[in-house]
């Protein structure tokens, strides 16, 4: 082959698998890597069939040859077109386990009777596609409608990356043969997929059944403590309780921005609680349910710090005084999330360095 012994040592130290081949489909240079990930395909006589596990006989011959894709793939590229690109179904053999994977592959014609392809990094597809399967799941522990115990509500979640920190929760529990609404917000430390991972379990040590909030969270204090993670893992909280059938909101807050409640348009009162995040800072504490009555047509609005202290490119921040205005303009729960994510967009450009998320209810 032309490839002189330096050459493939110097392609035989790149993290990209290399492989060249022929118009015939025959396989005339593959580097280390390519060998690593495909060892059906390495050494003299292999065919591109060998690469996808195809098992025609003769490679560019047989029924299945028509479809193949990477087999095009080449043949595009050895017929002068440019360089080119397909995601190539594979099996791919790694550490001894075979997967089926999807690999983008790209080709560039070497002359006219050869084709170059180079296949992007595995690790670094098969870290995408965890993301993105991550990116699904979260999605899906989403509240998934605008009702919940005869409350309507509504919410706005914008991760700044494709796992957030963040986890907006909405439910309703029989709490002494009335229905009573449950929200929660939990706002973990750090982004990206530690912090993902402390959000689902937050979702998993939070007690759905528990009709008191501050019990609801001494359990999950006690679980987190028993990961036993270091003081830069930690969690803030506000779950609330709407009873509706006696106007009141139970409440309890872990170290979270506080609530926020719209007395019938016409004032806005924080909803404060001296309460630590869920960490292992102090030792354990011993959360407390707060109370308070509401009256019809208010509105309760719970967010994470991602809402106030987001910037803009003078590095103002949004403020919890801009929320409580536009609060204060809204007439309702849908109105006033629409408005505030409209108005955090408008304000940072339409990009964010922490998640956003907000809830609010129709009381």
């Amino acid at each position: 082959m032309f490839f002189s012994s330096l050459y493939k040592k110097i392609l035989d130290t790149l993290p990209t698998a290399v492989i060249v081949c022929d118009r015939k489909g025959c396989i005339r240079f593959t580097n280390a890597a390519f060998r690593r990930y495909f060892p059906s395909a390495a050494g003299r006589g292999k065919k591109l069939k060998d690469v996808v596990g195809c098992a025609e006989r003769v490679c560019g011959k047989g029924a299945a040859c028509a479809s193949c894709r990477l087999k095009r793939l080449f043949d595009g590229a050895a017929g002068g077109a440019r360089a080119q690109s397909e995601d190539i179904p594979v099996s791919l053999t790694d550490g001894g386990r075979r997967r089926e994977v999807s690999l983008r592959i790209y080709a560039v014609a070497l002359d006219r009777k050869h084709s170059l392809g180079l296949v992007e990094s595995v690790y670094e597809q098969e870290l995408v596609k965890e993301l993105n399967n991550a990116h699904f799941i979260q999605q899906r522990l989403l509240p998934a409608g605008k009702e919940a115990g005869g409350v309507a509500y509504a919410y706005m979640y914008l991760p700044c990356r494709e796992i957030g920190g963040d986890l907006p929760d909405v439910y309703e529990l029989d709490c002494g043969g009335v229905k009573n609404t449950f929200g929660v917000l939990a706002d973990v430390s750090g982004k990206g997929i530690a912090a993902g991972m402390l959000s689902s379990f937050v979702r998993a040590g939070f007690d759905r059944d528990e009709p008191s909030p501050a019990r609801a969270l001494r359990r999950l204090d006690a679980k987190f403590r028993d990961m036993h993670l270091d003081e830069k893992s930690y969690i803030t909280v506000a779950a609330v309780r709407i009873d509706a059938a006696a106007q009141k909101i139970h409440y309890c807050i872990a170290g979270h921005n506080a609530p926020l409640l719209l007395r019938s348009g016409e004032n806005v009162s924080e909803i404060e609680m001296a309460a630590p995040p869920v960490s292992n800072w102090f030792d354990p504490f011993l959360y407390e349910d707060g109370q308070m009555e509401y009256r019809r047509g208010d509105i309760l609005v719970l967010l994470t710090d991602g809402v106030t202290e987001s910037r803009n490119a003078a590095g103002e921040l949004f403020g919890i005084e801009r929320v409580e205005n536009i609060l204060l303009r809204s007439d309702g729960a849908q109105r006033f999330i629409e408005s505030l994510q409209s108005a955090l967009k408008e304000f940072c450009g339409g990009s964010f360095e922490d998640d956003i998320t907000a809830i609010a209810f129709d009381l």
